[in-house]
């Protein structure tokens, strides 16, 4: 029988595989039933048919892959791992449930899309604030989605289910993405914008969803923040390094935009910086992605990945 590991953190081993992921892989598996966070931990790595990579385990080195010259398949429940393109190169089946993950970060920033448009944010804080009865069309006069454009930038996995969900409500929108092409973007029924400081400045919301490379390092500038329409919302659940924070810190201090962030640079941010006081900020922990209950569904999708592979080799 195959042998297979768990390479994450622990924690997240228990939420993400249960006793029912367990059953299912001992059908094609003899399975190590601790998680280690370093390949160089394992017990028999010569062994290992499989790895079951997630979150908290430290990238793959090719060192780590010459110990482990049975090694066929590698499932992260999230998405790549450091170290991927070497097991490509070697010829090891490489799966992920980034799909999967996408789900809730797309849900997430629907909702923070729906609500900052709403001003809920806002009026609750001024609500709680004031104590008083609040007249919604006189104190929020242009609040809500109808006739105004959402600026998404990235068609990415995550960025095209909040394209879909907006398109289907009847919601204008324009993206940014380089990588879009003219058929994708038609078919998507959005309007493609080949600039950001363009797109920011037509956008009541802009909601940022492209990857983390060099080249998107810093993409939301301080141009780009400065175009942003008076009363525009912010909403970044990708990742804080995409940001200049300094123009944005900057930005919001002004009182002019307001922002929905869920990841910051650093991440998190330390005590007493500036964004934890800011009245015109709606900060999360990072919390967009799967979590709690959420993250067994990364493990079903990535057992079932697992399974399909190993049921072709038996």
């Amino acid at each position: 029988m195959m042998r297979a590991a768990f390479l994450m953190d622990p924690l997240r081993m228990r939420f993400a595989f249960g006793d029912d992921e367990r059953r299912t892989l001992g059908e094609l598996f003899a399975l190590d039933q601790t998680a280690v966070t370093c390949a160089s931990d394992f017990d028999d790595p010569a062994a290992i048919d499989a790895i079951l990579m997630g979150w908290g385990a430290a990238d793959l080195t090719a060192a780590d892959l010459d110990r482990m010259p049975k090694l066929k398949a590698i499932v992260h429940f999230g998405g790549g791992f450091g170290g991927e393109q070497i097991a490509i190169e070697r010829g090891i089946f490489t799966a992920n449930a980034k799909a999967v993950n996408a789900v809730p970060v797309a849900e997430f920033s629907l909702a923070m899309i729906t609500l900052a448009a709403k001003d809920v944010f806002w009026a609750e804080r001024q609500y709680r604030a004031e104590q008083r009865f609040l007249d919604r069309e006189i104190e929020y006069p242009g609040s809500g989605l109808g006739g105004r454009t959402i600026g998404v930038i990235g068609a990415s996995t995550i960025g095209e289910l909040v394209i879909r969900g907006l398109t289907t409500r009847g919601i204008d929108v324009a993206v940014y993405d380089p990588f879009l092409s003219p058929d994708r973007a038609e078919a998507l029924g959005v309007r493609v914008e080949s600039d950001l400081v363009r797109l920011a400045a037509q956008s009541r919301i802009l909601s940022l969803h492209a990857p983390a490379t060099p080249a998107t390092r810093g993409m939301i500038s301080a141009r780009v923040l400065a175009a942003l329409p008076d009363g525009a919302t912010f909403i970044n659940t990708a990742r804080g390094a995409l940001v200049d924070q300094d123009a944005l810190v900057s930005e919001l201090a002004s009182g002019r935009i307001r922002a929905v962030l869920d990841v910051t640079e650093p991440d998190p941010l330390p005590a007493g910086h500036p964004l934890f006081a800011m009245p015109n900020v709606y900060l999360t922990p990072h919390v967009a992605g799967a979590m709690g209950t959420e993250i067994r569904d990364l493990g079903r999708a990535s057992v079932a990945a697992l399974m399909r592979f190993a049921g072709a080799l038996v």
